[in-house]
């Protein structure tokens, strides 16, 4: 692991560093936004239960689900640093908000009757009396909005925006314990560093003298961040190749990287972001210029339209449809990634699985695990029981994609949904169950492009249709067991695909 890391250095380093920016300013806003609104509430008392319950719901949003709906406003919107920290600021608004709002009302009555006595002001009250000695309580209210805000700002890598989550999230995606510990590891001594601090600060004799120098010393590292990041190069604006967050996606994103940096084009990589409908909708909103669909996955989960079965049929239908929505779908890249029902080969012995239509016979008492996503698709669980005519009685157990091989191998469930590329498959002797009632359409895994933006990237659209048609199964599955179970480097397995492939001219 200390050779790992070792090696890392580099990155680890800019890693924790954007991680750190990103817990500064939004905490930063947090409070700049915070104590006034507490302060207020302690002024115009109705306003209190209402601000509290609304920053509580916030709290209970899923942080995907607050990203899909902040991507395509405008202004706010859109991927990277900036919807992070306001993802950021509206998590760590609670404790601020609660404490302040707390802190100020528990001045003893006594004493603000006294201040009033003396002559002062509703202001000068607040200033002199009434802060000064609420402010313990704040500083406690900062302290868990820091702390907290270190661990969520990991889930900010799901939209392109850096940090130490995104070793998390390739870790997760490849299975590679190394990966999570790196992102893992580093995150919690920063929430232990935070926490620190800002004890020192709370317990001081003087906190309102050890806050100011505290906000000195982030203020003074906002700023050299700021100043320590490279300058834009001039000139036209780099093509963003987007990726959701699995191997396959980061390895095929890589591969268009690759050939669009070959032929002379600047990238900027957001790979590893969310799930289909995050990706969709930053396509959509001009935040990414291109990343990879699936046809089966775009008409039913995208489109929300039944299933077909013919794939230039299906390939029609959503070029028709996205057209209108300002996207473009590129030619195939030659594999079908449909859905796969994968077991143990244990398990297909003892239970007697080959075929779908053979988990009728198990549905009492069988085990499955899937990603969330399958529960509510048009292609998903809820279809595949009706076609199949059965209905599981043990509820199906949710979990990430990076995990499900994991449980499998474990023996924690019976039957898991992947994909027919994955590379786990192959490596771990794992049986994959025929469809035998051909429920799953067609995945033909093709580029989408925003329309609008392919005039201002010459050359874009004929760099990515260099790879129609040269993509089949089982090279997809071979590079996808390359970064899961050999650990290479997505980026690595993707150039040496291209240059066995003759498409890198250098």
């Amino acid at each position: 692991m200390l050779s790992f890391l070792a090696e890392r250095r580099a990155e680890l380093g800019l890693l924790t560093a954007q991680h750190v920016v990103l817990v500064l300013l939004s905490t930063a806003l947090a409070v700049v936004l915070g104590v006034p609104l507490g302060i207020l509430m302690t002024r115009r008392r109705a306003l209190a239960r209402p601000l509290l319950a609304l920053a509580g719901v916030l709290q209970t949003i899923p942080s995907l689900a607050l990203f899909g709906f902040l991507i395509p406003l405008p202004v706010v919107g859109g991927i990277g640093a900036r919807i992070a920290v306001i993802a950021l600021v509206l998590y760590a608004l609670l404790p601020i908000l609660r404490n302040t709002y707390t802190g100020i009302l528990q001045v003893d009555p006594a004493v603000v009757e006294a201040a009033t006595g003396l002559g002062m002001t509703d202001s000068q009250r607040l200033r002199i009396v009434e802060l000064p000695l609420a402010l313990p309580v704040i500083l406690a209210g900062v302290r868990i909005a820091a702390v907290v805000s270190v661990g969520t700002a990991t889930i900010a890598a799901a939209v392109g925006a850096g940090g130490l989550g995104s070793y998390v999230f390739r870790g997760l995606a490849t299975v590679d314990t190394r990966l999570i510990l790196a992102g893992a590891v580093p995150a919690a001594l920063l929430a232990l560093t935070f926490d620190g601090l800002l004890a020192l600060v709370e317990r001081s004799p003087r906190p309102g003298r050890a806050a100011g120098v505290l906000a000195v010393l982030a203020l003074v590292t906002l700023i050299g961040a700021a100043l320590a990041r490279p300058a834009r190069p001039g000139g036209p604006r780099a093509v963003v190749v987007g990726s959701k967050n699995f191997t396959e996606q980061v390895v095929l994103g890589e591969m268009l990287a690759a050939l669009l940096e070959d032929r002379g084009l600047a990238v900027d990589r957001r790979l590893n972001l969310g799930g289909t409908q995050l990706c969709h909708e930053a396509v959509r909103a001009g935040q990414i210029d291109l990343y990879v669909e699936y046809t089966g996955t775009a008409l039913t989960d995208i489109l929300k339209r039944p299933a077909g079965g013919d794939r230039n049929a299906v390939l029609r239908e959503i070029r028709e449809a996205y057209a209108p929505l300002g996207l473009r779908v590129g030619e195939p890249l030659g594999f079908n990634n449909t859905f796969a029902l994968v077991t143990r080969p244990d398990a297909s012995r003892r239970l007697g699985l080959t075929r779908i239509s053979d988990l009728a016979r198990h549905a009492g008492t069988l085990r499955v695990g899937l990603f969330g996503e399958f529960l509510e698709r048009a292609d998903g669980l809820p279809g595949l029981m009706k076609a199949y005519g059965f209905r599981l009685a043990v509820p199906p157990t949710e979990m990430d994609l990076g995990l499900l091989y994991q449980a499998l191998l474990a023996g924690r469930v019976d039957v898991v949904v992947g994909s027919a590329t994955d590379g786990l498959i192959a490596a771990n002797g794992l049986v994959v169950l025929e469809d035998d009632r051909r429920y799953f359409p067609p995945y033909d895994a093709v580029p989408v492009m925003h329309a609008g933006h392919l005039d201002a990237h010459a050359g874009l659209e004929a760099a990515v249709s260099a790879l129609a048609g040269r993509v089949n199964e089982d090279a997809m599955r071979r590079m996808n067991y390359a970064v899961d179970g050999g650990h290479r480097a997505p980026a690595a397995v993707a150039r040496e695909f291209l240059r066995s492939a003759g498409l890198l001219s250098r």
